[in-house]
């Protein structure tokens, strides 16, 4: 951005002045770079870490829960480290420079991880395909990269959508209605790179190498980084606010300070600067709301806050600073619903890989063997079907009836993939129970591939994938809408974290179950060998622990209040 650009309340370039920023940048323009290096990202993610619990079972000879569990807590971590990158953004160097930087450090650790599969120093000894002993310098160069990808992750996944978001005007109707259409196409984009991962990378992986396979996905990070800076000049960008953390704060402590102040009942009198503009940098004034009238406290001016004067924010507090915190605490309830889904969706590149990993491989009656992590394209293909049917037709259809213009209301999206999530563990649990029948019927105890193909897992793949598209970029478009302007990117993060805390969960129910059912000298529920198991079970568990959530969700989505920011089109 030229240092002649004067920015708006919402923190965009002001085209009031300048009106031809407004043709030159941002829309549909930027996005394609924006949506090129999610893509590649995504690929290079995927790429890597679908098939990495059988790298962790055959190559550093872990066990299966073992394998399931270091998985479940990696996977969680990368969706933790998006709390510090969104730190980093909104707070300080904005979110193209945090992209860019973290980026960085994302093809540092994808070519460490390449080199610790290739280099016969730092890759595990092997006799035979599964026969490894790595060492512990081995194992730990491995983790080593793989948690500086955790952290590079951290400052891409929570800015990129934002980052796509902030390229279109809440001030312009037909902008506005481009934004929503825009997180379709960006999970659009992200579901591509995974199609080729979990097709083309997975088997290499499998039959070629993991040197292949690590260096393919290290090189679609490189061209992310490529796209990503090409865009530049097209590029809109929000001012850093400030540290939200620190504003937060400031409102709690000034509430508690004033905690035997009244609230006034008309709303005027609390404390807000007369300007036009909010005090915080990047951010649009905020209506007043009802609810959490306690920290309306920090917004009632007595005498010794001197409000004509300096201030001091840690006793005086406007009301879009009390509001940013209110939205805060809205957010969480639902925030909180979306972790058992996240648990749910994490079983494809865990628990369901290593049950196709125990059916039929081959494709119909040839040689050619099928990686079982390559049954995650059709969770792909799913949504990459979806996303267009949704956006297209879904949408128009739904508006007729709901009044709405985005057909359903982002909880109402929401809500229709929690319900989609029950069947898809109900169809994964069906599966195994019918797989193990066959196995008791014939004595398979022993083989390793029961003669049932690996293609019965499809219909748990495609729920998940339905379930996806409703949920998940239901859940990018509420966090960013319900955001304060200025922290947009810690909201985005908050929802990513979600997936930690599923995939936490997920590995702690694993911890669980395995110490509760294998007591007395029992397999459990997940041993090495799946035929001696009960993996319906866990499946099961996840259904009934689903059910439960998706009633708590309807509770909080009832009582919901959206934000309100002053003079945005509604």
């Amino acid at each position: 951005m030229g240092e002649d650009d004067i920015y708006t309340k919402d923190g965009t370039v002001d085209y009031r002045n300048n009106p031809a920023n407004k043709k030159e940048t941002g829309t549909w323009k930027a996005c394609p770079y924006i949506l090129g290096n999610e893509c590649c990202e995504r690929l290079a993610y995927y790429g890597m870490s679908s098939n990495l619990v059988l790298y962790f079972k055959h190559k550093l000879n872990q066990h299966s829960s073992t394998a399931s569990k270091n998985v479940s807590d990696w996977s969680g971590t990368c969706y933790i480290t998006p709390l510090i990158g969104a730190f980093v953004a909104d707070a300080y160097i904005g979110r193209y420079w945090t992209i860019a930087s973290f980026s960085i450090i994302y093809v540092i650790g994808m070519t460490l991880l390449t080199l610790s599969a290739s280099v016969p120093s730092l890759r595990p000894t092997c006799h035979g395909n599964d026969n490894c002993d790595p060492t512990n310098t081995q194992s730990a160069v491995c983790f080593l990269a793989l948690y500086l990808i955790a952290l590079g992750t951290g400052g891409i996944k929570p800015c990129v959508s934002s980052y796509g978001a902030d390229q279109f005007d809440d001030a312009d109707e037909v902008e506005k209605k481009h934004k929503s259409s825009f997180f379709n196409w960006f999970y659009f984009s992200i579901n591509i790179g995974a199609l080729i991962a979990s097709s083309v990378l997975v088997w290499i992986q499998d039959n070629v190498g993991w040197g292949w396979g690590f260096g393919i996905p290290a090189v679609a990070m490189a061209i992310a980084v490529v796209s990503f800076f090409s865009g530049t000049r097209l590029y809109r960008n929000q001012i850093p606010g400030g540290s939200p953390l620190t504003r937060i704060c400031q409102v709690v402590v000034a509430s508690f300070r004033k905690y035997g102040v009244k609230v006034p009942a008309d709303r005027s009198l609390l404390y807000e600067t007369a300007d036009a503009e909010s005090a915080i940098k990047g951010s649009r004034k905020l209506d007043h709301t009802k609810d959490l009238r306690f920290f309306d406290k920090a917004a009632v001016e007595i005498q010794s806050d001197d409000v004509k004067g300096s201030p001091n924010p840690w006793r005086i507090c406007t009301v879009t600073q009390v509001e940013e915190l209110k939205a805060i605490i809205r957010l969480l309830p639902i925030w909180a619903t979306g972790i058992i889904f996240s648990t749910v969706y994490g079983q494809m590149g865990n628990l369901f890989v290593l049950q196709g990993d125990a059916m039929d491989i081959r494709v119909g009656n040839s040689t050619f063997k099928i990686p079982p992590a390559s049954l995650g394209i059709f969770d792909t293909l799913s949504v990459i079907f979806w996303v267009p049917v949704y956006d297209q037709i879904i949408v128009p259809v739904a508006r007729k009836f709901t009044g709405h213009e985005n057909g359903l209301t982002q909880l109402q999206r929401m809500g229709t993939g929690l319900v989609i999530s029950i069947f898809a563990m109900a169809s994964a649990a069906i599966l195994e129970l019918i797989r193990l029948r066959m196995v008791r019927r014939h004595n398979y105890y022993e083989l390793e591939h029961v003669p049932m193909s690996i293609f019965w897992q499809v219909p748990q793949y495609f729920l998940i994938g339905l379930a996806e598209v409703f949920t998940f970029i239901g859940q990018l478009e509420f966090f960013y809408e319900q955001a304060p302007d200025s922290m947009r990117s810690l909201c985005s993060a908050l929802s990513l974290t979600t997936v930690a805390l599923g995939n936490y969960l997920s590995s702690l129910l694993v911890t669980i179950v395995t110490n509760i059912s294998t007591r007395n000298g029992k397999p459990g529920w997940i041993p090495d060998n799946l035929n001696y198991g009960h993996l319906h079970y866990f499946f099961w568990l996840l259904a009934v622990l689903s059910v439960l959530n998706l009633g708590v969700f309807l509770l909080v989505a009832k009582w919901y209040t959206y934000k309100r920011p002053v003079g945005t089109l509604r």
